[in-house]
């Protein structure tokens, strides 16, 4: 299997986090979005949308990061996928919540703090951080409050641990605060102890250092 990816993005971040939990091989093929590769006609070929990741295996051309994770949970065993019906539907819920909210706000500070400097596009726009993190703040607690008396985010580990610790673990490079969620911070932890996401992150790191010498 082929992983077209960008190693700095939680969306694949979280992609790499999992196949390296599950043990799957993947061949990766880097996708330079700083140099604006997803916007060239090779890699719309793939993912009309222009993003990445996209995942090929023999022939299936798939992409979405939540569908990718699903798949590749499906391909393997089938572990961090809740068998029971109420389950599932948790981990699911917070999969939507990272897309539908948590990935939004985030973005707006990562564009203005790390995108925009790597492609010298200015100084960070002060009124669209102050919005993003504060809708930041306004999110953790929200996951604050689902962590009582949680390990994990739906019950037992899951994708959705994946995805939003890959986002949660982009906080400290985008200056967002975590020190008021206690919960969160303890959860990120045992997120980041786990060697598969140490794997992506290394793999993040190598992939913004690269950028920064370019």
């Amino acid at each position: 299997m082929k992983l077209y990816d960008f190693a700095f993005s939680p969306n694949c971040r979280k992609v790499r986090a999992l196949a390296y939990e599950l043990g799957i091989s993947l061949e990766f093929t880097p996708v330079d979005l700083v140099r604006g590769e997803q916007r060239g006609a090779p890699f719309l070929g793939l993912n009309p949308n222009g993003r990445v990741p996209v995942l090929v295996d023999e022939g299936f051309v798939l992409w979405e990061s939540t569908a990718i994770m699903r798949y590749l949970a499906a391909k393997s065993d089938g572990r961090f996928i809740p068998t029971t019906a109420q389950a599932s539907a948790e981990m699911d819920r917070w999969l939507a919540w990272q897309l539908a909210h948590l990935a939004p706000a985030m973005s707006r500070v990562a564009f203005e703090r790390i995108v925009k400097k790597l492609t010298g596009q200015g100084q960070p726009d002060a009124a669209i951080v102050a919005a993003g993190s504060a809708d930041f703040a306004a999110l953790s607690a929200i996951l604050e409050a689902a962590l009582e008396g949680r390990e994990y985010i739906a019950g037992a580990l899951s994708l959705a641990d994946f995805a939003l610790g890959s986002h949660y673990s982009l906080a400290e490079t985008c200056g967002l605060e975590l020190a008021p969620f206690a919960r969160v911070r303890d959860w990120l932890a045992r997120i980041l102890e786990r060697a598969s996401m140490r794997r992506a992150l290394a793999d993040a790191h190598m992939t913004m250092r690269s950028a920064d010498a370019a």
